[in-house]
């Protein structure tokens, strides 16, 4: 109810409040997928700029989280090829290392976890996170993903056995 009356343009606290509701399981998602709490923020203040803007092309075919977190998946992924760019012209220009960002683990996550999750495939993890942290059903993540339902229960099964060695 509250997508259609934000769709209509008719009371922006229906958007708020979607963003109240979907904001931390948005901002968790970010974090586990990129690894980092660098960037988390940005990323979700422009996934929900970017909702707020589209609203009018919801259709409803899926529900508002899964249209969301492809919005966030595909932010993370434009971002995370600015990051490989900028690394490149670094790279070209010789710059020091010390003006070279460096990643931190966030402060709520165990090192063993971080590490364990950055082992796996950027599909296999976003898969992963879809389904295990944010509650996806197997067809949303297909969805949010843009993936065969079969991938992602392969990507799913996979993670989940290299998670368990990782972390054994």
């Amino acid at each position: 109810m509250l997508v259609y009356l934000a769709k209509a343009g008719h009371d922006d606290r229906a958007f708020v409040e979607l963003v109240k509701r979907h904001q931390a399981r948005l901002r968790a998602f970010l974090l586990r997928l990129s690894g980092s709490n660098n960037d988390v923020d940005d990323l979700a203040q422009v996934t929900l700029m970017k909702a707020l803007r589209a609203i009018n092309t919801f259709e409803g075919g899926c529900s508002f989280r899964s249209w969301l977190f492809a919005i966030a998946y595909r932010e993370f992924l434009q971002a995370k090829r600015k990051d490989k760019a900028k690394e490149k012209l670094s790279n070209a220009l010789a710059l020091d290392s010390e003006t070279k960002p460096t990643r931190t683990v966030a402060d709520d996550f165990s090192l063993d976890l971080q590490t364990a999750l950055s082992q796996l495939s950027e599909l296999e993890r976003a898969s992963l996170l879809l389904c295990d942290a944010a509650g996806f059903t197997h067809a949303e993540a297909a969805a949010v993903l843009k993936a065969p339902l079969g991938s992602i229960k392969t990507y799913i099964a996979r993670a989940r056995e290299q998670m368990r060695l990782s972390l054994s």
